[in-house]
């Protein structure tokens, strides 16, 4: 049995969190391989199992997460662009990776979550407090007052028109150049503005595909059309592109 909540962040961390979120993987459990499609976001995991921690970058791409042990993790999960108020680097350098905390954190820091997390019995509620108790004065302790930018209004344009407006139209709807617009967005995100888009796309398109009470019935080339896909082809490429099915085997295992 696997069990997975989401919890709404602490008011303070709600500009940076999209949701803090549990999971555990219980004994007994059969070995499973969870499919994770790309959300355009970034989260930090921390889990039992040898007391790991890792984050995990903006994702192009699905990917397959054998789980064959029980675990228990506790994670935070960034709005798009958000976490670059806690990690210094640019954030396309983690894009499609996962690497340890530690390596991102200095050692201190990571090991305080780890040490609060693991050392004694928390029950989720608890755990999610002391995620966020420590990322506010991680927050409080690190280069916190980026000010909203060029990308931050960017990925708002982008989000609010579901990946369908073009990059080209962005930029000059902002005053930029495409290629000052596309290094400052992989910069501040993690993705490129026009992988970014494509993903805001896909969800949209996988949620109205999830909702269809019959596939037979629906029309797809004006669906492809309606979401700022140049055609069905187009559709069914982005879709194995991203998910690695087609839209109709995508459904069957939603």
């Amino acid at each position: 049995m696997v069990l997975y909540q989401e919890h709404p962040p602490h008011p303070a961390l709600a500009p940076y969190l999209a949701c803090l979120w549990t999971c555990e993987v219980l004994p007994g459990a059969s070995p499973v391989t969870h499919r994770v499609l790309p959300d355009n976001c970034m989260d930090i995991l921390w889990q039992d199992v040898a007391a790991l921690s890792r984050v995990s970058g903006m994702m192009s791409t699905v990917i397959h997460v054998p789980v064959h042990q029980p675990v228990r993790t506790i994670a935070a999960r960034f709005k798009a662009g958000a976490a670059a108020h806690f990690f210094a680097m640019p954030l396309h350098e983690l894009a499609d990776r996962h690497p340890s905390l530690d390596e991102l954190w200095d050692g201190a820091a990571a090991r305080q979550f780890t040490d609060a997390l693991w050392s004694r019995t928390l029950s989720d509620s608890e755990a999610v407090a002391t995620v966020e108790g420590l990322l506010l004065q991680r927050l409080r302790g690190t280069a916190a007052d980026l000010r909203p930018g060029l990308a931050d209004a960017a990925v708002g344009a982008i989000e609010r028109s579901h990946g369908s407006l073009r990059i080209e139209t962005l930029a000059a709807q902002l005053g930029v150049s495409r290629q000052h617009l596309s290094s400052q967005f992989r910069a501040r995100v993690g993705l490129g503005a026009k992988q970014f888009a494509r993903v805001c796309r896909f969800r949209q398109a996988s949620a109205r595909i999830r909702a269809a009470s019959d596939l037979k019935q629906l029309d797809w080339s004006s669906l492809a059309l309606e979401l700022g896909y140049y055609d069905q082809p187009h559709l069914i490429h982005e879709f194995r592109q991203l998910s690695g099915s087609t839209p109709e085997s995508f459904a069957a295992r939603a």
